[in-house]
């Protein structure tokens, strides 16, 4: 016993209503539509994760995650990100944390700070 497989699909050239019959043919997707893709999630993601490095930032290592975040949102803004808003909040929190590095230096003349006082 032997199984073929017939693949039908409809051409824009033939005649409406009636099936082609074509054996070995699979329809392709147009080869920038995928990587368009990719670069789009990669926006989302960069802009995604300046806003997380931003917010933990404030609390913990803002002498690194700061700059972190500031180059990640301005990344994912040049990439043309969905989540523009994010990337835009990262971008303020990554200054934020430079803000609060300055300020903490200041007050204790050191990089060295303690929560506990």
């Amino acid at each position: 016993m032997t199984l073929t497989l017939i693949d039908r699909t409809r051409r824009t050239d033939a005649t409406p209503g009636k099936d082609v019959v074509t054996t070995g043919t699979v329809p392709r997707k147009s080869p920038e539509a995928a990587p368009r893709r990719a670069a789009g999630r990669e926006a989302d993601g960069l802009a995604v994760a300046s806003f997380v490095l931003g917010l933990v930032g404030l609390l913990v290592f803002n002498i690194v995650l700061g700059p972190m975040a500031i180059v990640m949102a301005l990344l994912a803004l040049t990439r043309h990100t969905r989540r523009r808003g994010r990337a835009f909040l990262g971008l303020a929190l990554g200054v934020a944390d430079l803000a609060v590095l300055a300020a903490l230096v200041t007050a204790n003349g050191t990089v060295a700070w303690s929560i506990g006082g």
